[in-house]
């Protein structure tokens, strides 16, 4: 079950505790519902929640401003996921792991709320997904200067196919569950070492 920390504000004043306990609580429950069926309603959130319907219109006007806060919420602890992870300074390997430990915890925790952080109309989460872009090419770039990554790596490429993994390891935890750790170590692995055996003719 996703946990929030504390709600987004998107600028607002701070809210009360007793507020922002409530607002918690209906987007977990929102959460929930919409990863079992997007097309749910506000009156199906605000029951998952144990409010009244009411409160969820008092907080948020409509459906689609609870989907709005829902993918905001969602890019943030995206980038949050990335910026713990210290990518500038922890090295590179050790870095790799624990980025894709943190972005697998948010993905399989908040899985219908990071499906809608992937429309980059959204502005966001097109400013959160920029930022993790150069984060990600930056750690990668350290790596191949470590001697992590081959020295002649494609980073573009190996991005592109570092996000391709991620996502389906996050796809498989949602569907059967799996521990974050676990999760973080296949992807790198398949990274790193991929399939193929190291006799294998090289294609020239």
């Amino acid at each position: 079950m996703p946990t929030a920390q504390q709600p987004p504000q998107l600028g607002k004043r701070p809210l009360r505790a007793d507020s922002e306990r409530t607002v918690r609580t209906i987007l977990e429950a929102a959460e929930r519902v919409f990863a079992a069926n997007p097309a749910a309603t506000m009156e199906q959130v605000a029951q998952a929640a144990g409010v009244a319907r009411t409160t969820v219109h008092r907080r948020f006007a409509t459906r689609e401003a609870l989907v709005e806060e829902l993918t905001c919420w969602a890019a943030r602890q995206f980038a949050e996921a990335v910026a713990s992870a210290h990518v500038d300074s922890t090295p590179p390997l050790v870095a790799l792991y624990q980025v894709t430990a943190n972005v697998l915890r948010v993905k399989t925790n908040w899985w219908f709320a990071m499906s809608r952080t992937g429309d980059l109309a959204h502005p966001e989460a097109a400013r959160v997904h920029a930022e993790i872009r150069d984060d990600c090419e930056r750690l990668l770039r350290r790596a191949r200067e470590a001697g992590v990554l081959r020295p002649d790596a494609d980073l573009g490429w190996t991005r592109r196919v570092y996000y391709a993994l991620i996502h389906e390891a996050a796809a498989e935890g949602v569907a059967e569950g799996g521990d974050a750790e676990a999760l973080a170590t296949r992807v790198v692995d398949a990274l790193l070492r991929g399939f193929g055996s190291p006799s294998a003719p090289v294609i020239a």
